[in-house]
């Protein structure tokens, strides 16, 4: 993967804010992936991480899970096992609003996450929740099939593919 965030903004700048939009840098950075991108696929829960199981337990060759966590700090929404998991299935990467733990062992594995923070403590599982919605966090709202892109610079979102 070429592509650079902000080479993205220059070649694209005309289209800031409109089709193209930035996220407030707010995301620490994990996963052996430092830059990735794909199709936005999106979870909105709350210190339940059980759809987040089913989401990396489908095919996710070409997509990134973006996971409105309400911003809690309260608990890890992603760990190693779902990490793995999410690896295994091909998902690009995951954009946590919320914790993971597990940072270490995620850091070798191969997949990008960005998240708030890390958090020693596991999530319920009550499988509450809910998929495929547009969520709004970082002044931005992350819409189901749209693309998002990665790298140590930020994170954009965009309504069509830029690369």
């Amino acid at each position: 993967m070429t592509f650079k965030t902000p080479d993205l903004c220059d070649q694209f700048e005309a289209e800031l804010g409109k089709t193209i939009r930035v996220v407030a840098p707010m995301f620490q950075i994990y996963g052996g992936k430092r830059r990735f991108s794909g199709q936005i696929v999106t979870l909105k829960i709350f210190e339940d991480n059980s759809l987040v199981r089913e989401a990396f337990a489908e095919n996710g060759h070409g997509k990134v899970l973006v996971i409105d966590g309400g911003g809690s700090l309260r608990c890890a929404l992603v760990g190693d096992q779902l990490a793995i998991l999410a690896e295994k299935n091909g998902w690009a990467g995951a954009v946590v609003y919320g914790c993971i733990r597990d940072a270490e062992d995620i850091n070798g594995i191969n997949i990008g996450v960005r998240a708030l923070n890390t958090h020693p403590q596991k999530s319920i599982k009550k499988g509450v929740g809910d998929r495929h919605l547009p969520v709004s966090f970082g002044g931005v709202t992350f819409t189901p099939g749209e693309f998002i892109y990665a790298d140590e610079d930020g994170v954009i979102v965009s309504t069509k593919p830029l690369c």
